[in-house]
């Protein structure tokens, strides 16, 4: 529903841009539909229903979660086709198939022998099937199993000879987060591309049936000239962007769609802060920009309207105070008259995953007003 306005919301609060989140949404999807793939979106930036049916209605197909949370709150919801992309365990295994029993295809992911074989266990002693798909590892990231590595086969044949069902492979080229360069970007989604076709390939002559390949990261899916074999490609933060894709390079400051409103509680005169209520607990301690070439502190200051305070950042937070003073280090003496006591600001975050997820609900501001937007927290 619509009741507050900006003036009258209690800070910190958590602030969806709609008209910059659609154009996220409108971009990511036409630069799919483009290179000829099916777009399964990762929910985990928002966890928010209203936005996974924004991203539905432009034309995504499934979901990819990251936590079996999402998995049942949006199977309620009715989204049935839902890729759960992390490791499986043997201890989720009776949450996760309760979820298919009752309907629900969810994917399960696998990326060693031990977890293979434990879903392989776990459906013999219960009479149910499920489906797996095996994770590749195309860049050293992070999680998966590289695509000439001899346990790729082996996980695929103790999975079929199971009688699993080994739906795919899929990968993330996580180290895209630490590029600026379009050239580079590009080079590391023909890796994932090219790494993770392979794992398919490799599969497929080994006689383990591997219909899915996909790929993704935000960096990677808006840098990628082709993806030949790619049958479908998954991105999450794209919908909101944040400060360290702004250093990567994919996305300009007016396309960031998160921001935290703030309201000014008090100035320290001498050292030309100005104390803002929005600290790390609002921010999130998330300092992703601070390897980066440019270094945005706790986050960027921005005016209520949206339009940026150049010069300004948010240099220090604690548990619930935030630090707003000259991004160069000099002393300000004109930010107590220019930013009173009670003034609204915005904040833009460093990682939107990450300040998201500090908020029960976000406020989703357009022409229309402000709207309460849910959004759900946990495992």
């Amino acid at each position: 529903m619509t009741t507050d306005t900006l003036d009258t919301l209690d800070t910190p609060a958590a602030l969806i841009d709609l008209p910059r989140m659609q154009h996220n949404i409108a971009r990511m999807q036409h630069r799919m539909n483009a290179l000829g793939v099916k777009f399964r979106p990762h929910v985990k930036t928002t966890k928010c229903l209203d936005v996974v049916r924004a991203q539905v209605a432009a034309g995504a197909q499934g979901i990819t979660v990251s936590t079996l949370k999402e998995a049942e709150a949006f199977f309620a919801a009715g989204i049935k086709d839902i890729l759960y992309a992390v490791g499986i365990v043997a201890t989720k295994l009776p949450r996760a198939m309760a979820l298919r029993n009752r309907g629900c295809d969810l994917k399960l992911v696998v990326d060693n022998v031990e977890a293979a074989q434990a879903v392989v266990d776990h459906a013999r002693a219960h009479g149910e099937r499920c489906e797996v798909w095996i994770e590749v590892d195309t860049d050293g990231h992070r999680s998966g199993i590289t695509p000439e590595q001899d346990a790729l086969l082996e996980v695929g044949r103790i999975l079929q000879d199971g009688g699993i069902d080994v739906g795919g492979v899929m990968t993330h080229a996580g180290s895209s987060y630490d590029l600026n360069d379009h050239a580079a970007l590009a080079a590391l989604a023909e890796q994932e591309r090219a790494g993770c076709v392979r794992a398919a390939q490799r599969l497929r002559e080994a006689g383990v049936p591997c219909a899915a390949v996909s790929v993704g990261s935000t960096p990677t899916a808006l840098a990628a000239e082709h993806l030949e074999g790619v049958t479908e490609v998954r991105a999450g933060v794209y919908v909101f962007f944040d400060l360290v894709m702004h250093n990567v390079g994919v996305c300009a400051m007016d396309e960031i769609a998160l921001s935290v409103l703030t309201t000014v509680i008090g100035h320290q005169l001498d050292k030309g802060w100005v104390i803002v209520d929005a600290g790390w607990m609002a921010m999130s301690r998330d300092r992703g920009t601070a390897k980066q070439p440019r270094d945005f502190g706790y986050g960027q200051p921005c005016a209520l309207d949206g339009t940026l305070l150049d010069g300004l950042m948010l240099i220090g937070a604690n548990q619930e105070h935030g630090i707003l003073a000259a991004s160069d280090g000099s002393v300000r003496h004109d930010l107590a008259q220019r930013f009173p006591v009670g003034t609204k600001l915005r904040v833009l975050p460093n990682h939107a995953c990450a300040t998201g997820a500090q908020f029960p609900e976000y406020q989703a501001v357009s022409s229309r007003g402000v709207q309460t937007w849910g959004r759900f927290q946990g495992w």
